[in-house]
């Protein structure tokens, strides 16, 4: 990566799954916008289920749709990954913006530059946690078109652990296809990444902006587009974007007992 100036402060809110089960949960992305609340009052909504002290996972993402970044050689690679285990996971540094609390892993949402070498930095995230017996999670947040572009090489090199497809700002596979193109581009993901578990990413609001296109109204969601795609073995749940406009939509409250 260009330089740890560039890593954005974005956490996952995501319960513990039991494994591959038809009961799915709620993923958000956190960090967005300063009225959104902190991660506790988030956390204390129960809406993503627990704190991080009683299981849910908190990972830091990298990325986003501003900026430019990419990984120059596979020692670039590694050296990104030894930063993040020092800085944000299970090593230890003089700099550690969180200070002693540690996240539970790394987030992909890589949406510039060139797909090079990301495989070789999850899989060296995934090594440092070997190495000290402690598991980093790994998820990725790829755009609907299948293959991803951009994060494609990375999830056939390396198994991640969740799989959140971004299924909007895509009108060939998100929601303005309608169910039919939701359900044609969710079977592909599955069906090519299946020891990940994989969540259907949607805007948490109809606003502009929020996202260009793929808002799914809540009762369309519940009673169309869920029955499409539950029936993969391993549909994880519903990834939000974001903690913000959910906030202001009640997405998740609307949903939460169907997903």
């Amino acid at each position: 990566m260009a330089s740890p100036s560039q890593l954005l402060l974005i956490v996952f809110l995501l319960p513990a799954i039991a494994a591959f089960s038809n009961a799915g949960n709620i993923a958000v992305y956190w960090g967005q916008n300063g009225t959104e609340g902190s991660l506790a009052d988030t956390c204390n909504t129960s809406l993503y289920s627990y704190c991080q002290s009683q299981g849910i996972k908190v990972l830091l993402s990298l990325g986003g749709d501003i900026g430019n970044y990419s990984l120059s050689s596979n020692d670039d690679a590694t050296s990104v990954a030894r930063y993040l285990w020092d800085n944000y996971l299970g090593g230890s540094s003089s700099s550690r913006p969180l200070g002693d609390a540690a996240l539970d892993g790394i987030d992909f949402d890589i949406e510039h530059g060139s797909p090079d070498h990301y495989g070789e930095l999850a899989q060296s995230l995934v090594d440092l946690g070997n190495q000290a017996g402690t598991k980093v999670y790994l998820s990725a947040a790829p755009q609907c078109p299948f293959p991803d572009q951009h994060l494609g090489p990375a999830l056939q090199a390396v198994t991640f652990d969740y799989v959140w497809v971004q299924f909007y700002n895509n009108r060939d596979c998100d929601y303005s296809s309608m169910v039919s193109g939701v359900a044609g581009a969710w079977k592909m993901w599955t069906s090519s990444l299946q020891s990940s578990a994989v969540f259907l990413g949607v805007p948490a609001s109809a606003a502009k902006d929020d996202a260009g296109s793929g808002y799914i109204p809540p009762d369309d969601l519940t009673s169309q587009v869920l029955p499409a795609i539950k029936q993969a073995s391993n549909y994880g749940g519903i990834m939000l974007w974001n903690r913000y406009f959910d906030r202001i939509s009640g997405y998740s409250v609307a949903v939460r007992n169907s997903v």
